[in-house]
């Protein structure tokens, strides 16, 4: 798979090709991570990609033809054309909910596209014109869609093949269909005990049975979160 993000701060994506699930997707899952500047291919002068919205108001807007050329120079199409070969998605809090069901589909993608945006936004034209899906991590505004990008990225490559140190870890984790949609058990490991907070007996008593089940009642529904 390839994953494509389109930025104004490609350099922040470096360090995302060093953690171990993204080194092993590249290697044992052909997973290539590249990432392009919107001002490396701008049409305007000075290295402009943005300006003031019709209508007044605050804040600028990052434009379309911008956007368009960039995707041109990087793919040797019209920009419209490039939804043919990759999926293009813009990070809006008006796209989609991200979820673990969209991280699956997404996974499956020969290639992906990752539009981030900054200041307003986008020109409504890079919605409807140059992309063809949408996505949002919640219900909450970031200054810029480089952080919902990696986001995805990190939970997209972690399913490929050999991304994961044991891939059974994939089948019983939170979110599942295993669980149920819910959220996992919580978990214990060594010391058995810390400023007099054990580890449950069930967990150490060596019967698996028991355990599975300690573990099953454990798993938090959709919709609700762990006990503080």
């Amino acid at each position: 798979m390839r994953i494509d993000v389109f930025t104004l701060f490609p350099e922040w994506f470096d360090w995302m090709r060093r953690p171990r699930h993204l080194t092993n997707a590249a290697e044992t899952a052909g997973l290539e991570l590249r990432a392009f500047s919107y001002r490396d291919y701008t049409p305007l002068v000075a290295g402009q990609v943005d300006d003031a919205p019709y209508g007044g108001g605050p804040g600028q807007v990052i434009r379309v033809d911008v956007v368009g050329a960039a995707l041109e120079a990087v793919y040797g199409v019209p920009a419209p054309k490039v939804q043919r070969d990759s999926r293009v998605v813009v990070m809006t809090p008006r796209g989609r909910r991200f979820t673990d069901r969209v991280a699956r589909e997404l996974a499956e993608l020969p290639a992906m596209t990752l539009l981030c945006g900054r200041y307003e936004g986008f020109d409504e034209r890079v919605h409807t014109v140059l992309a063809d899906d949408a996505i949002c991590l919640g219900p909450f505004v970031l200054a810029g869609g480089e952080v919902a990008a990696m986001a995805i990225i990190d939970a997209v490559a972690r399913r490929f093949p050999g991304a994961l140190g044991n891939r059974e870890s994939l089948e019983q984790e939170s979110f599942s269909e295993a669980l149920g949609g819910g959220t996992e058990h919580p978990h214990y490991t060594r010391p058995a005990e810390y400023l007099g907070h054990g580890v449950p007996p069930v967990l150490t008593s060596g019967d698996h049975g028991a355990i599975a089940r300690w573990r099953q009642e454990h798993v938090v529904p959709p919709g609700e979160g762990h006990p503080s």
